[in-house]
């Protein structure tokens, strides 16, 4: 793929970097126009998605660091450059949802109208993102023989190894969340209580990036063993989110039951 998009002069601009920007713009227009419709104020929208923006790149890089701290151990200098990816979802959706709450908190913004609202921006935004992923060559896949393999041979491409066919993991992630996107937009309208659509997104990429972890090769992610399986970190993670977004499905449609 593409990890560099173009030179100028000392200018280097990284498609990651790119489509990272673009993901965040996408994510944000709608999420202003979104919240307009539900009566929240977009100014507010938007002032929330730069916190969410900053919290969720710290997050995703420590998480990152944290997970490979070995490698960042001998190369320090590049734990600040996330132009060149290496930022882990799971990481910057922790830190971003404490800051948003605490944000929604200060501005008494309603928690779960707000959520509902952000839910298939934050679907839109990834989906986005990992075609970044896809051009830099991080998150790279297992190496296949299907017809749909991707061959990286870029040497500024992050994927390992070089020449081989690996399963294109990024684009099946993509896909994968274009389709929740999809999904969410189709199914905001029809919602019975606040807090829906976004735990149903949290299941729903649960479920997704738990399969795909499977046909990942980029082994220095992390591990984790779980009654002897060992899950990745993100899988591990995946789980824990999975069955705390049925319980708060649960609780929230009772709460709305008997409202």
């Amino acid at each position: 793929m593409h990890p560099i998009l173009f030179k100028l002069g000392p200018l280097t601009v990284h498609t990651y970097g790119l489509l990272i920007a673009t993901a965040f713009l996408a994510a944000m227009t709608f999420a202003a126009h979104e919240g307009k419709r539900k009566g929240i104020d977009p100014d507010r929208m938007l002032d929330l998605g730069l916190w969410i923006l900053v919290a969720a790149i710290v997050g995703s890089r420590v998480f990152q660091v944290a997970v490979e701290h070995k490698y960042y151990f001998r190369n320090p200098i590049e734990i600040l450059e996330i132009w060149k990816g290496g930022l882990v979802f799971y990481g910057g959706f922790i830190f971003a949802v404490f800051v948003g709450v605490w944000y929604l908190s200060k501005h008494k913004m309603p928690v779960w109208k707000t959520a509902d609202v952000l839910a298939p921006c934050i679907a839109l935004g990834q989906a986005i993102g990992r075609l970044g992923c896809l051009s830099a060559g991080c998150c790279f896949g297992k190496p296949t023989s299907l017809p749909w393999g991707i061959t990286f041979t870029d040497p500024d491409s992050l994927a390992n190894p070089l020449g081989l066919p690996l399963h294109p993991t990024q684009a099946y992630e993509s896909i994968g969340d274009f389709l929740i996107f999809a999904f969410l937009f189709l199914y905001r309208k029809r919602i019975k209580f606040d807090g829906q659509l976004f735990w149903m997104y949290v299941i729903m990429y649960s479920v997704l990036r738990f399969v795909i972890e499977f046909f990942r090769g980029d082994a220095e992610r992390g591990f984790v063993h779980v009654a002897s399986f060992d899950l990745s970190t993100s899988q591990a993670v995946g789980i824990v989110a999975f069955l705390t977004a049925v319980v708060a499905l649960t609780q929230l449609k009772r709460k709305a039951a008997t409202a």
